[in-house]
C-alpha cells in the first residue's frame, strides 16, 4: 500500500508540473495561431502541430505506463512526398513548381488541418492545465492542507485534517487512473477515425496478401518447372530411347527403363514435397496439433509440443499457424544453433496463442530477416501479431496471437447485467459533476476563502457542514469513476476468459 501511495504522490507531482508546461505550450499555441491566421505566417503551423503531437504522444505513453490505460494514436496517415513529373517539374493542383518545397508544404498543411485528431489535441491542451493539472494535484493539496489543519491543534480542524489526509492517501494511487481515463476521453481515436484506420489497415493487408499469393504462385511455378517438369521431360526422352533399343539391344533398353523407374520415384518425392509445402495432407486430415507433432518428428531438433485447443480453427487460420510454426522451427535450426525447442498451442475463448521457445544464441530481429517479415505479413491477414523476445545469448521467445481463430458463442458480447451496463453509462456521463465543480473546485474555493460561492452547493451550507459535503462530493465522483472503470474491466475480462 505504501509504495503505491508514494508512487501516486510522485506521479501526481510530475503530472502537475507537466500541466504547467502545457499551460506554457498553450500560450505559445495562442501566439502562433495569431501569427498564422492573423498575419499569414502559416509556415509556423506545421512545427506547432508537431510540438503538440509530441506532447500528446508523451501523455499517451505515461497513461499506458502509469495508469494502465492504453490510448492508440488517432492520426491519419502522413501523405507521401511529391514526385516530379517527367520534365522534372512538380505539380500541385494547377500550379507547377521547380522544387518540391511548396507542394510538400501544401500536402502537410492539408493533412494536419483536415485531421480531426489535430483539433482534439488542441482541445486537450486547452483543458489539460485546468482539469488534468487540478486532478493530479488534488491528493497533494489535500495532504498539505490536512497537515496544516492538524498543525493548528483546533479540534474541528484536526478532525477535518485527518479526514483530508486519509482521503488523500486513498486517492493518491487512484487519481492517476482517473487522469488516464480523462486523457483517453480526448486523445483516443474517434469511431470514425477507428474505422478509417481499420480500412487503411485492411487495404494494406489486402495488398500484402495479394503480393504474397503472387510470390507463392511464382515459387510453385518455379519448382514445377525446374523440378518435376524437367524430370518428366527426361523420363519421356529416356522412354523414347528405350523404345528404339528394345529390338536391337534389349539389355540397354532394360537399363534405361530402370533409370526411368528411379526418375519417376524421385519425381513423386518432389511432387509430395511440393504438395506438403502448399497444404500438408496431415494438416487437412488430422488438424493442427498432429501436423505440428509430425513436423517435430521430422525436425533435427528436440521438439516438445503441447496443444490445448477446444476444436479445429478455421482452415485458413490453421494453415497460417502451421506455416508460422514451421518457419520458426526452421529459423531455430538454421540461425540460432538451438538444440531444443518447445511449442505450446493454447487458446482463450476465440483467440489462439502459439508460443515457441528455443535455447539458441538469440539475436533474432525481424528487421534483418525476411522469414520473420514473412510471418508478420502472413499473420496480418488475420489481425494476428508476432511478439519476439530474443536477447543476445538467448533464449528466443516468439509469441503469436491470432485473435479470432475460433467461432465461439457469445465471444463478441458482454455478459454483464443490463442494470450494471446502464449504471456504468450513467457514472461515465455524470462523474464530473460531483468530482469537479461540486468537489475539487469548491475545495479550492474553501481553502483560499474565496467570497465567490457561485453554484457550489457546499459553500451555501453552514460552516460545520461545508467540509463534509465537499469530501462527500469528491468521494462520490471517485466512486462513480471506480465503479465505471471496474465494470468496463469486468466486461473485458469476461470477454477474454477461457472456454470451459
Amino acid at each position: 500500500m505504501l509504495p503505491r501511495t508514494a508512487a501516486g504522490y510522485g506521479r501526481g507531482l510530475v503530472l502537475s508540473i507537466l500541466a504547467v508546461g502545457n499551460a506554457v505550450l498553450l500560450g505559445l499555441t495562442a501566439v502562433v495561431f495569431l501569427l498564422c491566421f492573423g498575419i499569414g505566417l502559416i509556415f509556423l503551423f506545421p512545427p506547432l502541430v508537431r510540438a503538440v503531437r509530441g506532447r500528446t504522444r508523451q501523455a499517451r505513453r505515461l497513461s499506458a505506463a502509469w495508469s494502465g490505460v492504453e490510448i492508440a494514436a488517432p492520426y491519419r496517415q502522413a501523405p507521401p512526398p511529391p514526385m516530379p513529373q517527367r520534365d522534372g517539374w512538380y505539380r500541385d493542383g494547377r500550379q507547377l513548381y521547380r522544387t518540391s518545397m511548396i507542394p510538400a508544404f501544401n500536402r502537410t498543411w492539408n493533412w494536419m488541418i483536415k485531421d480531426p485528431a489535430t483539433w482534439r489535441d488542441f482541445a486537450w491542451l486547452t483543458t489539460e492545465p485546468l482539469v488534468g493539472g487540478l486532478l493530479a494535484a488534488t491528493p497533494l493539496a489535500m495532504l498539505g492542507y490536512g497537515l496544516v489543519l492538524v498543525g493548528g491543534w483546533q479540534p474541528m480542524g484536526v478532525l477535518t485534517g485527518l479526514v483530508l489526509i486519509a482521503l488523500s492517501v486513498y486517492l493518491a494511487p487512484r487519481v492517476i487512473r482517473v487522469h488516464g481515463l480523462w486523457t483517453r476521453l480526448l486523445l483516443a481515436p474517434t469511431a470514425r477515425a477507428g474505422l478509417t484506420n481499420a480500412m487503411r489497415h485492411l487495404t494494406q493487408v489486402h495488398t500484402e496478401a495479394v503480393d504474397s499469393q503472387a510470390a507463392e504462385l511464382r515459387r510453385i511455378e518455379r519448382d514445377l518447372h525446374d523440378g518435376a517438369q524437367a524430370r518428366l521431360v527426361a523420363i519421356g526422352m529416356t522412354l523414347g530411347a528405350a523404345e528404339e533399343l528394345m529390338d536391337s539391344d534389349p539389355n540397354a533398353a532394360k537399363a534405361l527403363l530402370a533409370k526411368v523407374r528411379e526418375a519417376s520415384a524421385a519425381s513423386l518425392v518432389e511432387l509430395r514435397q511440393l504438395v506438403r509445402g502448399i497444404h500438408p495432407p496431415v494438416l487437412a486430415e488430422r488438424g493442427l496439433g498432429d501436423a505440428v507433432r509430425a513436423m517435430a518428428l521430422d525436425s533435427p531438433l528436440k521438439v516438445t509440443v503441447s496443444v490445448d485447443l477446444p476444436s479445429r480453427p478455421d482452415a485458413p487460420v490453421e494453415s497460417a499457424a502451421y506455416f508460422v510454426i514451421s518457419e520458426l522451427l526452421a529459423n531455430a535450426s538454421r540461425h540460432s544453433d538451438a538444440r531444443t525447442v518447445s511449442v505450446d498451442i493454447s487458446h482463450r475463448r476465440s483467440a489462439m496463442r502459439v508460443t515457441v521457445v528455443d535455447d539458441g544464441h538469440g539475436g533474432a530481429d525481424p528487421s534483418r530477416g525476411s522469414g520473420l517479415r514473412g510471418i508478420e505479413r502472413r499473420l496480418a491477414a488475420f489481425d494476428g501479431v508476432l511478439a519476439l523476445n530474443s536477447p543476445p545469448g538467448g533464449p528466443t521467445l516468439a509469441t503469436v496471437d491470432l485473435p479470432r481463430a475460433f467461432l465461439v458463442e457469445g465471444c463478441g458480447g458482454s455478459d454483464l447485467p443490463t442494470w450494471r451496463l446502464r449504471l456504468m453509462g450513467v457514472c461515465w456521463g455524470l462523474f464530473w459533476l460531483p468530482l469537479f465543480p461540486q468537489g475539487l473546485v469548491a475545495m479550492f474555493f474553501k481553502i483560499f476563502n474565496s467570497p465567490e460561492r457561485s453554484w457550489f452547493l457546499a459553500l451555501y451550507l453552514p460552516p460545520i457542514l461545508q467540509w463534509p459535503t465537499i469530501i462527500g462530493m469528491i468521494a462520490l465522483g471517485v466512486v462513480m469513476v471506480v465503479f465505471a472503470a471496474k465494470s468496463a474491466a469486468l466486461a473485458k475480462e469476461k470477454d477474454s476468459e477461457p472456454i470451459t
